[in-house]
């Protein structure tokens, strides 16, 4: 059996069964990236409360998780239930000019949403990082737009209104939101039919 001591993990177990991801205001210019993962599902098949161990299993295997203090709950959580982590990016594109250019930069915002007392445990922790990019290059004829971002790398972004590329130049600053978001949650299984 493996063992997995995934605190951090596990402080994301309590979430309601979705979780929203802040989204910039208009105009955003195209998504350059967004896709979801399920990075763990498994059944829980033994419960220690002494020492906070619950018992997954999967397709994989045996794995043994321990809740620190941090995963509220932890007494609704039955043999049976679903385990799940899902991780969501997406990645919006603002063609908005920065008024006050200087060096590309970046800021952080991190959300975190747990259960409420009572419900299965489950968290949703969101980052939100908006940074500001340099345009590289556009090209009118395929309506996309290259970006250099604050570490430097650069990415090609496909704009859905070719109005917005009106506005921007060559050298011009713009901002760019990418929202990521992991969310775990212990689940009761529809009963079966």
């Amino acid at each position: 059996m493996k063992k997995l001591l995934i605190i951090v993990v596990l402080a994301a177990i309590a979430a309601g069964a979705y979780f929203m991801l802040n989204k910039p205001k208009e105009p955003i210019a195209g998504v350059a990236a967004q896709e979801t993962a399920l990075i763990y599902d498994g059944e829980v098949t033994k419960i220690d409360t002494a020492t906070r161990t619950v018992t997954l299993k999967n397709k994989d295997g045996e794995t043994s998780i321990v809740a620190g203090p941090e995963v509220k709950n932890f007494a609704e959580i039955k043999v049976g239930d679903r385990f799940d982590v899902v991780y969501e990016l997406a990645v919006a594109i603002e063609l908005v000019k920065v008024k006050n250019p200087g060096a590309p930069s970046e800021q952080v915002t991190t959300s975190t949403t747990t259960a409420p007392q009572g419900d299965k445990p489950g968290m949703v922790t969101t980052n939100v990082i908006t940074a500001v990019a340099n345009v590289d290059a556009i090209d009118t004829v395929k309506s996309t737009v290259s970006l250099k971002g604050p570490q430097g790398n650069t990415f090609v972004v496909k704009v859905k209104n070719p109005d917005l590329m009106k506005d921007i130049a060559v050298n011009d600053q713009v901002k760019v939101v990418y929202s990521e978001a992991i969310a775990a949650v212990v689940s009761t299984p529809t009963a079966k039919k």
